[in-house]
């Protein structure tokens, strides 16, 4: 399946999905920790032309399953999908999952290099 990011104003070709971040927030909880709340909205257009619903059924029932955790790359404890549920709008599936957590800024301190001075005093 193609997957797409931006949207397509012509020539789509189904079956394809269609991902976005809806309205993502950060929000400072401690010192440097911080809570970001990331809804996504998957959309999937499906490809047959008389059974579009039983598809978006079908599809919306393997994505629940595939999205409860999902792999970051540099991590090593999945994140989990919460708070998912779906709808099929025009015949079209619109998936909800939100991929909250927590991150914490590191901040990159530059130390000084050496330095030579020469002082005469007088």
């Amino acid at each position: 399946y193609e997957i797409h990011m931006e949207e397509i104003k012509q020539d789509l070709k189904e079956p394809c999905f269609f991902i976005m971040c809806l309205n993502p927030t950060h929000k400072l909880v401690l010192g440097k920790r911080y809570f970001r709340k990331n809804q996504f909205v998957i959309q999937y257009f499906p490809e047959s032309k008389q059974n579009k619903k039983r598809e978006c059924h079908s599809v919306a029932e393997r994505m629940t399953w595939c999205l409860e955790h999902l792999s970051v790359i540099g991590e090593t404890i999945p994140i989990r999908g919460t708070k998912m549920h779906y709808e099929i709008v025009d015949d079209v599936l619109q998936f909800f999952v939100n991929y909250d957590c927590f991150i914490y800024k590191v901040e990159s301190k530059e130390t000084m290099e050496t330095m030579e001075s020469n002082v005469i005093l007088e």
